[in-house]
């Protein structure tokens, strides 16, 4: 613990900046902009099933989109790549507050998921997979911390602003604030840091991290698309936005079938940030101390009980505990994902190569509302659906294990 906060105290002001940018993917991500959705769709007259393509259509082009655009943080300053993504975020709030179309949505649906839950959440991970060695789990864990926060902070707010201003003076209330209050504040985070490459970490260098053999050399995208490890990583990496998402986007419909009120079911949110939290917290010092190989095998293991749980078990009490594995495995995904690619593929081309892992992420995260609902439609049950899913899990570790003992 002396020396966790010895790290803290040293690096504060990097690490606040990831922990910043990491919450400010939350302009972004689905629990805020799933906020606003009954006012789009009175707004444009769209049935469920035309919002939710224009928001899947929106995912699948920026998470396209984001092979290419995730590369610029390998040729960028962070503090250019920072002010970028954030003029990107504030181009796509206000698009959302001016439009007069569904198209209009669409397009400002697009800014905000590249720019902000994408590219945002991209750098927070990638700046400190590439800056820092000896304490990567550490310091991923720490940033990653910021998207909990904005879990607990930001929907409540967009419901409060809504109501105070209407949901166009707050989209273009969050622009205003995001040009003139945080973009500064990133930048002066940053101030005196160095070139993109720079490693800020004292001790070990990256090739002396545990738990995985690495590379003597400094991977290209182009060939770690050749490497097979790759690929038998790919389903694991992937399992926790797929996951995610295909559950909690149905999450109305797995309350009616088990009779939990939405109510009910919005009070377990709680329960998934605070185990999202003490996932990054554990998952941080387990990898610094363990190595990637045991966090790679274990991580899933929180989620695949909690789809056991909905499979199974009835009580509304397991909804808690539904959430709170979720949670926890998505911390640990948090933080063995942002320190993995560093360890395993070197530093020089992190940020394409994390772009394009990203980009797998945001498909996938694409995909799976609608394949889900397709299977509703067909008289699947969400118990039916938690079963598959609990399959896909075991599969994608079963692929995986034995990955990192190839040199």
């Amino acid at each position: 613990m002396t020396d966790y906060l010895r790290f803290v105290a040293l690096h504060w002001r990097f690490l606040l900046f990831g922990v910043l940018a990491a919450a400010l993917s939350g302009f972004g991500q689905t629990f805020y902009v799933g906020v606003f959705g009954g006012e789009l769709r009175a707004a444009f007259d769209l049935t469920h099933g035309q919002y939710g393509l224009l928001y899947s259509v929106a995912t699948l082009g920026s998470g396209i989109l984001m092979v290419w655009a995730g590369a610029w943080i390998d040729r960028m300053s962070l503090q250019q790549f920072a002010v970028l993504v954030g003029l990107g975020v504030a181009a796509g709030a206000v698009v959302m507050g001016l439009a007069a179309s569904a198209v209009m949505i669409g397009m400002g649906f697009f800014l905000l998921r590249l720019f902000g839950q994408g590219l945002f959440m991209h750098m927070a991970s990638t700046s400190m997979g590439r800056h820092f060695a000896a304490n990567r789990g550490k310091a991923v864990s720490i940033a990653s911390k910021g998207l909990p926060l904005a879990e607990a902070v930001m929907p409540a707010a967009g419901v409060a602003l809504i109501a105070l201003i209407g949901w166009r003076h707050t989209w273009l209330a969050s622009a205003v604030v995001m040009v003139v209050f945080f973009i500064p504040l990133l930048l002066w985070l940053l101030h005196g840091r160095g070139v993109r490459g720079e490693n800020t970490s004292t001790g070990a260098n990256p090739t002396q991290a545990p738990g995985v053999p690495v590379s003597p050399r400094q991977w290209t995208r182009s060939e770690v698309l050749r490497d097979l490890r790759f690929y038998r990583l790919l389903p694991v990496v992937l399992a926790p936005p797929l996951i995610v998402t295909a559950m909690i986007f149905h999450l109305a419909h797995l309350g009616e079938g088990k009779g939990w009120s939405i109510q009910w079911l919005a009070t377990t949110f709680t329960g998934f940030a605070l185990a999202h939290v003490v996932g990054l917290l554990v998952s941080g010092v387990v990898l610094d101390r363990f190595g990637a190989r045991l966090m790679l095998r274990v991580f899933l293991f929180p989620m695949l009980a909690g789809l056991l749980v909905v499979a199974w078990l009835d009580h509304p009490l397991w909804a808690w505990v539904f959430m709170i594995c979720l949670g926890a495995s998505i911390g640990g995904a948090g933080t063995l994902l942002g320190a993995l690619w560093p360890v395993l593929y070197g530093v020089a081309h992190l940020g394409a190569i994390r772009a394009m892992v990203h980009s797998a992420m945001m498909i996938a995260t694409a995909i799976m509302p609608v394949t889900v609902g397709l299977a509703l439609d067909a008289s699947a049950t969400m118990e039916s659906v938690a079963l598959v899913l609990s399959g896909y899990i075991v599969v994608a570790l079963g692929v995986s294990w034995g990955a990192l003992n190839r040199s």
